[in-house]
């Protein structure tokens, strides 16, 4: 635990869990498809698969996968957030924690899958990235894969500028031990290309 506020955290001061439920529940309400996130990682993944949510706010991705027969744990470190998903899915596990600390956690490692959306990289606290980045890695079975998606401009992210690169995060993921696998524009799959103010990327840890 860095003990270091995030950037999440200084936007919202920890207090926008039920407002952020309520935005998807308006948007799903007015027929917007909200599972774009579970859809492409459930395309990944075999059948009962197990996935680490980081960064899983009010569960809204994880509760997805566990409907589509995934083994999910989510952590966030935003208790508003988890209090929505714990009341939403009281049967799944849900840690409060700081991703920068997730070797503290007490998570078995060997997960299929870890996603890492909703600009959850680029509101991390500053100076913790490579940090979070290579733990994430640690908890992946050999094969497994790292799935992230954020912001690369103002236009994407609740901040008035991308705190990181793409050449960043790939410079992390690479120290880390990660191969980049393939990289979208957005959840449903457009090409990415230089330039795109928003990138889905899917990191591998080599399978031996």
């Amino acid at each position: 635990m860095t003990g270091q506020q995030d950037r999440w955290t200084e936007l919202t001061g920890g207090q926008a869990g039920e407002e952020y439920a309520r935005r998807f529940a308006r948007l799903a309400e007015s027929g917007h498809d909200i599972h774009g996130e579970a859809a492409f990682c459930a395309a990944l993944l075999n059948e009962a698969s197990r996935v680490l949510d980081a960064g899983c706010g009010t569960g809204r991705i994880a509760i997805r996968l566990a409907e589509l027969g995934h083994r999910c744990t989510g952590v966030d470190v935003d208790s508003s957030m988890l209090a929505v998903a714990r009341r939403t899915a009281p049967g799944q596990e849900w840690i409060l924690g700081d991703l920068a600390g997730l070797d503290t956690l007490g998570l078995d490692p060997g997960f299929d899958l870890v996603l890492a959306a909703g600009n959850v990289i680029p509101l991390l606290a500053s100076g913790t990235e490579s940090t979070v980045v290579r733990q994430l890695a640690a908890t992946l079975r050999p094969g497994g894969l790292l799935v992230t998606g954020m912001g690369l401009d103002a236009a994407h992210l609740p901040l008035p500028e991308a705190p990181l690169t793409l050449t960043d995060f790939d410079t992390w993921c690479d120290q880390a031990g990660l191969t980049l696998s393939r990289r979208y524009a957005t959840w449903s799959g457009e090409p990415y290309q230089h330039g795109c103010g928003y990138a889905v990327s899917v990191h591998a840890r080599p399978a031996v």
